[in-house]
């Protein structure tokens, strides 16, 4: 891409992922995320939608704040597959030359994301923590240009031990991937409208299309702990997994939901999906427990911006109480039960 190209990229355009014809919450944190970045840039947002008879979804974008949708509706699109997806959001890239493309950090975007951003040509910053608009280099630096209006995208780099701050000054668009719970969406507005552009590059299948044989869905009753007001999460102080008994005691009393750090799906006492942290979920509760958890920093990006967070630990130098609210130190199977037994003869007296 010639320099001079640059300036013809406008806009913030965001992935909105859909599966069996239902948006991922993704998309909608996405548009919020990047109506906050399209106003510092004095643009709009348009979610580009993928997928087989999805036209049905353009309103739920637009009441999240989408400013326009463009559809890329085909038979072949019907379940995620790498080609053909990655050769429609390549070609609206190519069509309507975005500033800036923003994609989930999902199973799918993953996929996406890098497979796309090698097509156009352009770099991508994943697994984004942060992102703003500002000048790069950060500080001006002699007979080096400072370019303005960059993205300036914020990720932990060493595995968690520094944050990095990435910019892609020479290509467009400039791209990166956000997990799932770390940007806010916007408040519904109901009847919203935004402007539908449906595009449709053409799709013949190559050597490159798979073949869908059969989709096994894992049927799973646990409830996502990214929606959970109130978490109960327990580490490798716990002890065991019969050991977290008393922290389901203490979830059931809260009306809260019992979640893990990695040491504890490692040993196979929880499954993955209950995960907080960095290679986990990213949850913003009102209230978070971290009991027997030491708060490794891949754990602590997961979890530091909840209301409330209360920390139970026989450590009493565990950085786990460094990001706390209230700690207590001491011996997690005498505080505990005695903790549920006050609060449920609290809420007995009620």
């Amino acid at each position: 891409m010639n320099k001079m190209g640059l300036e013809e990229y406008k806009g913030v355009f965001v992935f909105a992922q859909q599966v069996d014809n239902k948006l991922s919450g993704i998309s909608f944190e996405l548009i919020g995320e990047g109506k906050r970045l399209a106003e510092k840039l004095d643009t709009d947002v348009t979610a580009v939608l993928i997928g087989s008879d999805v036209k049905g979804l353009v309103d739920e974008l637009a009441a999240y704040g989408a400013d326009k949708v463009i559809v890329v509706d085909d038979p072949e699109l019907k379940d995620y597959r790498t080609e053909p997806y990655a050769h429609a959001l390549a070609s609206v890239i190519n069509e309507y030359k975005p500033d800036i493309m923003l994609v989930g950090a999902t199973a799918i975007g993953r996929d996406l994301g890098p497979t796309v951003s090698a097509r156009v040509a352009t770099g991508l910053t994943a697994d984004c923590t942060s992102l703003e608009i500002g000048d790069f280099p950060l500080v001006a630096l002699p007979n080096q240009e400072q370019k303005h209006n960059q993205l300036l995208m914020t990720r932990p780099a060493f595995g968690g031990n520094t944050i990095a701050t990435i910019a892609c000054p020479d290509n467009r668009p400039q791209m990166a991937t956000v997990r799932p719970g770390v940007m806010q969406k916007l408040d519904k507005v109901e009847g919203a409208k935004a402007e539908v552009i449906e595009y449709n590059p053409g799709f013949t299948p190559n050597s490159k299309y798979v073949e869908i044989l059969e989709i096994a869905k894992a049927v799973s009753d646990i409830k996502d702990i990214m929606d959970a007001k109130v978490l109960v999460s327990g580490g490798r102080g716990v002890g065991s997994a019969e050991n977290f008994k008393i922290l389901d005691d203490l979830a059931e009393v809260l009306g809260g939901q019992v979640s893990c750090s990695r040491a504890v799906v490692d040993s196979g006492w929880k499954p993955k999906e209950l995960q907080v942290g960095q290679t986990g979920k990213t949850v913003r509760p009102q209230l978070y427990f971290a009991i027997g958890i030491s708060g490794a920093i891949q754990h602590v990006a997961g979890m530091e911006e909840s209301d409330i967070i209360v920390a139970i630990n026989k450590d009493e130098d565990a950085p786990i109480f460094d990001v706390a609210d209230y700690g207590v130190v001491g011996d997690l199977n005498k505080i505990v039960p005695a903790l549920t037994a006050a609060i449920k003869a609290e809420l007995a007296n009620k």
